[in-house]
């Protein structure tokens, strides 16, 4: 079986794990996001908020047809013939096998690197950058901060540089601890906007204008 959790802390698993422990566990700071309650925001959030088509939904069980817990070969024979599979450098120390559709990749398997992911290894950790795919309550890749805030409350940003600087959120009401997200703000190295800090973490409530829900990530 793979387990992704004896990885080293350089991982990205590893990295969001730190970031979302760090961030669930400190004080909001005083500096707060402007309001969202305007009539656009509110009518972007009810088309949201459609409950996703099972094939599409993020959840703690997973992603779509993918479950963690499940072997690769299991999901290999629920996807049947419709999908392809392709290995790849995921980043240093991680592989993944990309998981396509009609020439769309919905969805990544992460796996330790220089291994060869196996029909009887266990899926532990998956991720998509796929806008179709949504938690219940409608909240997926490509959706905007403020969108999200909307559902589930305040986002906090950080990353801390003891962990390759990598940027999560975590946001207040968030439903799942095994579900992680990741923000990007086009032409921008962080999606959060931050002030100066005494060590390796940074944290903030304040974002660009244009951040929004790069991936998600389900581990087992």
């Amino acid at each position: 079986m793979l387990n992704v959790k004896v990885l080293s802390a350089g991982s990205m698993i590893a990295v969001l794990l730190a970031i979302g422990s760090y961030l669930g566990a400190i004080s909001s700071p005083s500096s707060a996001v402007a309001g969202v309650a305007t009539n656009a925001l509110g009518e972007a959030v009810k088309a949201a908020q459609k409950t996703p088509a099972a094939s599409l939904t993020i959840s703690e069980r997973g992603i779509g047809e993918a479950k963690v817990g499940m072997t690769f070969g299991e999901l290999k024979k629920a996807l049947g013939s419709t999908a392809q599979f392709k290995e790849s450098r995921f980043i240093d120390g991680l592989d993944a096998v990309a998981v396509s559709q009609s020439g769309k990749v919905q969805y990544w398997i992460i796996y330790p690197g220089r291994t060869k992911l196996k029909d009887t290894d266990v899926i532990e950790d998956l991720m998509t950058d796929n806008p179709n795919y949504k938690t219940v309550e409608g909240v997926g890749p490509g959706m905007t901060l403020k969108q999200a805030e909307a559902i589930y409350g305040k986002a906090t940003l950080g990353y801390n540089t003891d962990y390759e600087s990598i940027e999560g959120i975590v946001f207040a009401n968030q439903p799942n601890k095994k579900i992680s997200f990741a923000p990007k703000a086009e032409g921008r190295q962080y999606a959060g906007i931050y002030g100066a800090s005494q060590g390796s973490l940074h944290r903030t409530n304040k974002y660009q204008p244009n951040a929004v829900i790069r991936n998600v990530m389900v581990r087992k």
